[in-house]
């Protein structure tokens, strides 16, 4: 009596196989700032236009998924994590005791 899980038993919790809930929230609120700035701020220039647009590009490059990880929200948590902890690793190999004699 063998079990096979699906690779892909974690997709059936995120809503349309790609996004948590949080990760729609980031994006709706990056829109949101987006569509207050088109409406009280002249899009006179280039520059003025991708600066308006910022938020929701920022946002949407967060939620972008990557290959190895849920999306770039992830990649940037775990890279953070990475800097910050410990990195001093402790051997506790089978031959420890072997090797305080």
């Amino acid at each position: 009596m063998n079990y096979l899980i699906p690779a892909n038993t974690k997709k059936g919790q995120l809503i349309l196989g790609i996004f948590r809930p949080i990760d729609l929230i980031i994006f709706g609120v990056g829109i949101s700032i987006t569509m207050i700035f088109m409406a009280f701020l002249p899009m006179s220039s280039t520059l003025v236009t991708v600066i308006i647009m910022l938020p929701a590009l920022i946002t949407g490059f967060l939620i972008v998924p990557v290959p190895y990880y849920h999306n770039m929200l992830n990649v940037i948590a775990e890279l953070i994590e990475f800097l910050t902890n410990q990195r001093d690793y402790k051997w506790k190999g089978w031959c420890v005791e072997r090797a305080k004699k």
